[in-house]
């Protein structure tokens, strides 16, 4: 196992080499190469599932060919198994043959670090993909800091980061940021085919229609069974606060009964992007600073429960349960026209 994030019987971002999408950024770095003025760090970020990882080393793949002296087709090659002596990459590693650390540890931030001081194993730059920065711990982010202050030279840093306002304001200084945005319907049409050319339109148009711009999304979308409870969170999330508080129950138990499923893995970046469309909609309305506070309570504890969930074992159904229940009490306060006392 080498990234907690694969999707079974789709290729790796390492493997892949080739982002559908992104053109401006892919130029900016592009351009920086060739004018010999590469950033030390580059931070690649935006929506979770759009392709960051998959440009990084597309970019990287660049960066080795154009100033190292290896035929191009053997760094691909290397890239693809992540032999290539000049690139480290640094994920969650794993804890045992079916399991993966929660967070990126300070002691892996360390061995990358002692590994960049070492004579480098080929001729040309060297490259380090973060993926993501966001699991770091607060140990492994002031370890990398210290990194990004007095950086190796030759060398550039790859992060690739889905929630940048949640990182050490000093990391992201370091870095030169470029945000990616979302695919439209027509590009991510050609990612999704591109991997499996054979699937029918029909489940074409309805994986684009539920992944919102996000190829990995898409792909969760196919792995899912036709009765996947994921349908019937979608539909609950558009008026919480009118649903019994049965149908609620009889979500948490179908999502929770396998935490590390795909319908939870799915579930989990859905009310992501409904908590974060949320307080979006609330800091817009005037004069209702208590929804923006309740939208915004509302984000930071699902975020511990689901973290707490994921760290200690707790039972998924119960979190779930708390979570729907404090969804539903914020849209029957959201929906009050009058601020509460």
């Amino acid at each position: 196992m080498t990234d907690p994030s694969a999707i079974s019987g789709l290729p790796l971002p390492e493997q892949r080499q080739v982002a559908i999408g992104h053109d401006a950024a892919r130029a900016a770095i592009l351009g920086q190469l060739a004018e010999h003025r590469l950033p030390g760090a580059i931070m690649l970020h935006g929506p979770q599932g759009i392709g960051k990882a998959t440009l990084a080393f597309e970019l990287a793949a660049a960066i080795l060919m154009a100033t190292g002296d290896e035929d191009p087709l053997r760094v691909r090659e290397q890239i693809a198994a992540l032999s290539h002596p000049n690139l480290s990459v640094l994920r969650r590693r794993a804890k045992d043959s079916k399991s993966f650390y929660s967070v990126i540890r300070v002691e892996d931030v360390r061995e990358l670090r002692e590994s960049l001081q070492h004579t480098r194993g080929r001729a040309g730059h060297r490259i380090a993909v973060l993926d993501a920065i966001d699991d770091c711990n607060p140990n492994a982010a002031n370890a990398l800091l210290k990194t990004l202050e007095e950086p190796p030279a030759d060398t550039t840093f790859f992060l690739i980061s889905h929630r940048p306002g949640q990182l050490l304001p000093t990391i992201r200084s370091r870095c030169h940021n470029l945000g990616l945005r979302a695919l439209s319907d027509d590009l991510l049409a050609q990612v999704v085919t591109a991997s499996m050319p054979e699937l029918d339109s029909a489940s074409l148009t309805r994986a684009v229609q539920l992944a919102g711009g996000r190829p990995r999304r898409a792909f969760e979308t196919l792995a899912l069974a036709e009765d996947s409870p994921v349908g019937a969170l979608i539909q609950w999330l558009q008026r919480p606060d009118e649903m019994p508080i049965a149908a609620e129950l009889k979500l948490a138990d179908a999502l929770g009964s396998d935490p590390q499923g795909p319908d939870m893995s799915f579930a989990r970046e859905i009310l992501n992007d409904w908590l974060a469309d949320e307080i979006r909609a609330a800091a817009m309305q005037q004069g209702l600073r208590w929804r923006l506070a309740s939208a915004t309570e509302l984000w930071e504890k699902a975020g511990a429960l689901l973290g707490e969930a994921d760290s200690v074992n707790l039972d998924m159904k119960q979190t779930l349960v708390v979570i729907f229940d404090s969804i539903r009490k914020h849209c029957a306060l959201s929906a009050s026209p009058a601020e509460p006392a």
